[in-house]
C-alpha cells in the first residue's frame, strides 16, 4: 500500500520541506527535481503548484495533498479537509486575500470597485466577494505581478499577503479582506475510506501537527526544593500538570513543563529568584498532544 501525497512548489516549498524533516519524514529533493523521494516505501511524492493540487486530489491522481484552504475554494473541488497546518511562506501566520487599490485613487471602499477592472489570479473567489456585496465589476484572470497592473491595467486588484508588505510597497492600499486562508492537508474522499490509507493519512497528521505545535514552544526542567515547590509551580503555565520527579536527596525534587518560548525570558529569572536551580532549556521536535 502506497500513499501518493502532492507537496507544493513554489512560495510553501521550502518551508512544507523543513516541516516535513522536523517532523521526522525523512525525504530528499534533487536540485530542480519535482519528485521527493521518501525513505518510508509507503510514501510517494510529486511537487505541484498549490494551485493545481486540489484538482489532482479530487480526481484520485492523488491520495493526498498540502494546499491552501483558498485554492480548495477557488477550484470548488470535492475533497475531504483531513486537518489545517497553520503554516505559510515565513511563519506561522494565516494568509489574507485582500481587495486593494492605489492610494492615490478615487476607490476609497468596496462599493467604489462598480463598473471598474479588478485583476486577481482568484477569480472565482472573487467574483463570490463582488456578489455577496452585490457589486458589479469586471474580473480579469493574473497570471502574476498582480500589484503592479494597477493603475494601468487594472483599477484594483485581490491579492495575497502575509503582513501587507508587497502592498505597501506598491503604494496601494488595503480596502477589504476576501478571504483568510491557512494552509491544509486534503484528501482524495475515495482514498480516506480506505481504511488503511486512512490510517496513514492520520499518522502523516499526527506528526506535521505535532511539528507544527513544537515550534514555538520549548521544554524547561529543573530542581526544586519542596519547601520551595509550592511557589515555584505558581510561576508555571504548563500543559496540564508539570512533570514532578523525586530524586535521591528526598528535600529536593526534578520539576519538568513545556511552555511557550514567547514567555521563558522573563521567567526564568522569576523562577530562580523563587529557589529552583539547574534550569536547563531544550528545543522540541514534535509536541503530541
Amino acid at each position: 500500500m502506497k500513499i501518493r501525497l502532492a507537496l507544493p512548489s513554489g512560495s510553501l516549498k521550502e518551508s512544507t520541506l523543513k516541516l516535513f524533516r522536523q517532523a521526522g519524514i525523512e525525504m530528499t529533493v534533487r536540485e530542480r527535481s519535482y519528485i521527493p523521494y521518501f525513505a518510508d516505501p509507503e510514501l510517494e511524492g510529486f511537487l505541484l503548484r498549490a494551485q493545481e493540487i486540489p484538482r489532482y486530489v479530487a480526481k484520485g491522481d492523488f491520495d493526498a495533498g498540502i494546499t491552501g484552504r483558498d485554492w480548495v475554494r477557488e477550484q470548488g473541488v470535492k475533497v475531504t479537509e483531513v486537518a489545517e497546518l497553520p503554516y505559510a511562506k515565513t511563519g506561522l501566520n494565516p494568509v489574507r486575500w485582500v481587495v486593494a487599490a492605489p492610494k492615490d485613487s478615487s476607490i476609497r471602499t468596496i462599493k467604489d470597485l462598480k463598473g471598474k477592472r479588478i485583476s486577481t489570479e482568484v477569480v472565482n473567489l472573487t467574483r463570490k466577494f463582488l456578489k455577496d456585496n452585490k457589486i458589479k465589476a469586471e474580473v480579469e484572470f493574473s497570471w502574476g505581478a498582480t500589484e503592479v497592473k494597477p493603475p494601468l491595467l487594472a483599477d484594483a486588484i485581490v491579492e495575497l499577503t502575509e503582513t501587507g508588505s508587497s502592498i505597501r510597497a506598491h503604494n496601494l492600499k488595503e480596502l477589504a479582506v476576501v478571504m483568510i486562508s491557512t494552509t491544509v492537508l486534503i484528501a482524495n474522499p475515495v482514498s480516506f475510506k480506505n481504511p488503511a490509507k486512512r490510517e496513514k493519512i492520520e499518522n502523516l497528521v499526527m506528526l506535521l501537527s505535532g511539528a507544527l505545535a513544537a515550534r514555538s514552544r520549548v521544554g524547561l526542567k529543573m530542581n526544586v526544593p519542596r519547601a520551595k515547590l509550592k511557589q515555584v509551580m505558581s510561576l508555571l503555565p504548563a500543559l496540564k500538570n508539570p512533570t514532578i520527579s523525586n530524586l535521591t536527596d528526598p528535600k529536593w525534587v526534578a520539576l519538568e513543563i513545556i511552555a511557550d518560548e514567547s514567555q521563558v525570558g522573563r521567567m526564568i529569572p522569576d523562577l530562580k529568584r523563587a529557589g529552583a536551580m539547574g534550569i536547563i532549556e531544550y528545543p522540541l521536535n514534535k509536541l503530541i498532544y
